[in-house]
């Protein structure tokens, strides 16, 4: 049944999204547990936010690496090695709390903190999931389905992160005492072991995900120069919308760098006294309810664009966002974030679409890669800031400026681009 569904996806796209699956599951609760972990090892708020930017800058340099050279060297090869270091991560974090080891773990591992993907995978896979496709229109609809079940994923991740105190509870029956920060290693180790499986999943992708060299291009293999310049150039016309659309997203992924999971988890935790079960079941509904939205998202956009998409649902959230400073109850903070969560992510699917819509196949890498990174440095700088706003404003500080400047970058995203369409939408004007 499961084939018939997907007979419009390849064999390479269906180990794609079990990648996605297995990378994000382990995501939720690490984004839950890791700014927790961090202050119950005597760490303060200033070095977990160093922490939190460090990993964040992995994203950076990482992407930025598969952005030149994934197609030149291979992307099933890089997506190897990252997985490899993703699994050496977790391995470090389970065994030291020595703070300058933490932050050599955070900066070489795929740690991902934010509660949604950002880093090199992503940019790998989304300039791949285009090829995967028998169908082409279904390119919005795959973006939706890769977004929709790595969410779902991670939802259930996230439901994890209340392991540990179930294990200290149950454990107590059999006069085996665990304190908590054993019990949260438990899921370090667990996500060395998921990075291992990513390999096993990478070692069966097919050469087909390789950048396509048309014949003319392979005529002239000898001219290496050449297929270097068509490789990790992008055409005028393209650069110009890439370097805008760059910008744009660095002005977003730095006001949301002040309210990733990592750091909404730490608020709840810290305003309210929300334990980890509790805050597995806020972020594991928010997981399902973002999860729908991407397929809401890709309906939508087929009926109004890709931009339309992006901008109105994007601006409610971000108000609501600001609302869930003000929330002087935990019930009434739950509710305002997860109804924002059922709308804040809808742009991710369709941001992914339009930017490989709007370049060459052969850009979509560096496209992909170009925007990612935008948001990746931007997004390291956030959570250190973090520590500061709280001391010297408020610990709410942070969810009010997020909330202002992406409503801002909402604005100036779409006066930018309501002209700018993708091919299929041009066709139905």
């Amino acid at each position: 049944m499961t084939s018939l569904l997907f007979d419009w996806l390849t064999r390479d796209g269906k180990l794609l999204l079990v990648a996605k699956i297995v990378r994000t599951f382990a995501y939720g609760f690490l984004s839950v547990i890791l700014a927790i972990y961090l202050k119950l090892i005597g760490f303060d708020e200033f070095l977990i936010g160093l922490i939190l930017t460090t990993t964040l800058l992995n994203s950076v340099i990482f992407t930025l690496i598969a952005s030149f050279y994934a197609d030149k060297i291979g992307r099933r090869k890089f997506l190897l090695i990252y997985a490899a270091l993703m699994s050496v991560s977790g391995l470090i974090f389970a065994v030291s709390e020595n703070y300058i080891v933490l932050i050599i773990a955070a900066f070489i591992g795929t740690i991902n903190i934010t509660g949604a993907e950002t880093g090199a995978f992503l940019t790998i896979e989304q300039a791949i999931l285009p090829q995967t496709l028998n169908n082409i229109r279904k390119r919005n609809t795959i973006f939706a389905i890769y977004n929709m079940a790595g969410t779902l994923a991670m939802a259930i991740g996230v439901l994890l992160s209340g392991l540990p105190e179930i294990l200290q509870q149950q454990l107590q029956y059999f006069n085996i005492m665990l304190n908590q920060i054993d019990s949260i290693k438990l899921l370090f180790v667990l996500y060395s072991l998921l990075g291992i499986v990513l390999i096993g999943i990478y070692q069966l992708l097919s050469h087909k995900i390789e950048v396509q060299k048309d014949k003319g291009e392979e005529d002239k293999k000898n001219d290496s120069n050449l297929l270097t310049v068509r490789r990790f150039s992008l055409s005028p016309q393209s650069k110009g919308i890439v370097l805008r659309l760059s910008g744009l997203f660095a002005v977003d992924s730095f006001a949301g760098g002040f309210v990733i999971q990592s750091i909404v988890s730490f608020w709840f935790f810290t305003r309210f006294g929300a334990d980890l079960t509790t805050l597995s079941y806020i972020f594991s509904v928010a997981g399902v309810l973002t999860a729908f939205s991407y397929i809401a998202a890709a309906k939508i956009a087929d009926k109004i664009g890709l931009i339309n998409t992006m901008v109105f649902t994007h601006i409610p959230a971000n108000i609501l966002i600001i609302g869930v400073a003000f929330a002087p109850t935990l019930p009434l903070a739950v509710i305002l974030y997860l109804l924002r969560m059922a709308l804040s992510q809808m742009d991710v699917p369709t941001r992914q679409s339009y930017i490989v819509a709007v370049v060459r196949e052969e850009e979509r890498t560096s496209a992909a890669g170009l925007t990612n990174i935008s948001r990746n440095i931007t997004q390291a700088i956030s959570p250190s800031l973090v520590g500061i706003l709280i001391h010297s404003i408020s610990l709410s500080a942070p969810f009010v400026i997020g909330g202002v400047l992406k409503v801002a970058y909402d604005i100036a995203l779409f006066l930018n681009f309501k002209n700018v369409k993708p091919p299929e939408e041009e066709k139905q004007k």
